[in-house]
């Protein structure tokens, strides 16, 4: 048998996996929208966290829908001001001045040098909420460039009440208007829901957790008994770590919403790569291994259905198109999802290509000591998970 044949025939293996028995990743089923959660008989009471560096531009948006929100029970906002340079404080109180619902806005102390940035202001937020002598049921973890629909909040309660949920989150809708962004938003999220299956996330006997940090309802005292938001000070990819954390103490819930959408765009592909290549070796664990490992799998799994199909000898070369096939159409689903057309399925190759060559970009910001960057600060913490 030959070198293509072999490969070939791995290359099919691998798509018939992931389209038979990964969890059914690619069908995006795990939807907040598509039932309609029991209300519970008494509204728990909540407060938002939010830590905000440089969001004067977004928080009359976002912030101004959490002060909309139809939520039946007690509801509080807390902004954590992260040392911004832009009046993102002066901002939140003026969008705070006649809401309905109380608001505190603090102002962030720099972080330790054992935290992440937004860890540390995550912490000082739910402090400021646990030390009010009422402290709230459930804490609403969630970023300054996500809005919500007047209904989200409470859709969201309802069914972390009737799942008896410690963690319920929501990943958030990205902006997809740019070229950059109808390219690489939508390969996004079927890689994120590729690597953390939401039907595996979601099992309570399965090993599998992950979460989206836009938007994450935590019930305050499954927190507290899993020892605290400092148990993962020093992560990067906080909301997974939350979840990973969370999940030894219960169920978790991680599903796809309209009703919860990021005001964040993206207009240059530039943008994307930042965001990318900020936590893509700290997934991975800033292993050497891991990435050589992660770029051979993308260049398999991805790369070599086309290139076989179009130059490799036959049956390799069938083989290799059945494999860009199931390829392509299990990137369709995403791509309605995103009302993006269909056509991009076919660029599917290309686009895992650029996600790779974004991934060695981010170990190579790491090895020379800017890993993590954002905003302006840099992030090498590597504690445990």
């Amino acid at each position: 048998m030959t070198t293509q044949l072999v490969i070939a025939w791995l290359v099919l293996a691998v798509w018939v996996y992931l389209l038979a028995f990964h969890g059914g990743f690619w069908l995006m089923r795990e939807r907040e929208d598509l039932d309609e959660p029991e209300p519970p008989r008494a509204w728990p009471s909540v407060t938002a966290v939010i830590p905000a560096r440089d969001e004067a531009k977004l928080l009359p948006q976002s912030l101004g829908s959490l002060l909309a929100q139809d939520y039946p029970g007690r509801l509080s906002v807390v902004v954590v001001d992260d040392q911004s340079n832009d009046g993102t404080a002066e901002v939140a109180r003026s969008v705070a001045a006649d809401a309905k619902f109380e608001v505190a806005v603090l102002s962030g102390q720099a972080p330790p040098a054992a935290w992440a940035g937004k860890v540390w202001a995550m912490h000082q937020g739910i402090s400021h909420a646990e030390g009010t002598g009422d402290p709230p049921d459930y804490l609403l973890l969630t970023d300054a460039d996500i809005e919500y629909a007047p209904d989200a909040l409470r859709r969201l309660v309802a069914r972390a009440k009737q799942s008896d949920l410690v963690l319920t989150s929501i990943m958030a809708k990205l902006n997809c208007e740019s070229m950059a962004e109808r390219a690489l938003i939508p390969a996004f999220v079927f890689f994120f829901q590729m690597l953390y299956p939401f039907s595996w996330v979601n099992r309570r006997t399965a090993k599998t957790a992950a979460a989206a940090g836009g938007c994450m309802l935590v019930d305050r005292r499954a927190l507290d008994r899993a020892g605290g938001i400092g148990k993962i000070r020093g992560t990067l990819i906080d909301d997974c770590a939350l979840a990973v954390l969370l999940k030894t103490e219960g169920l978790i819930w991680l599903g796809l919403s309209k009703r919860v959408q990021s005001l964040r765009a993206y207009p240059r592909f530039g943008d994307i790569r930042r965001v990318v290549i900020r936590s893509a070796y700290a997934q991975l664990r800033y292993s050497p291994l891991l990435l050589a490992v992660t770029i051979a799998g993308i260049s398999l799994t991805y790369l070599a259905p086309p290139v076989l199909a179009a130059y490799g000898a036959y049956p390799a070369n069938l083989l290799a198109l059945v494999a860009w096939v199931l390829m392509t159409l299990a990137f369709l689903p995403i791509l309605d999802i995103y009302r993006v057309s269909p056509l991009w399925a076919v660029a599917l190759p290309m686009i895992a290509a650029a996600y790779a060559a974004f991934t060695l970009d981010s170990a190579y910001e790491h090895w020379r000591g800017r890993g993590g960057l954002w905003k302006g600060r840099s992030h090498t913490v590597t504690a445990k998970r």
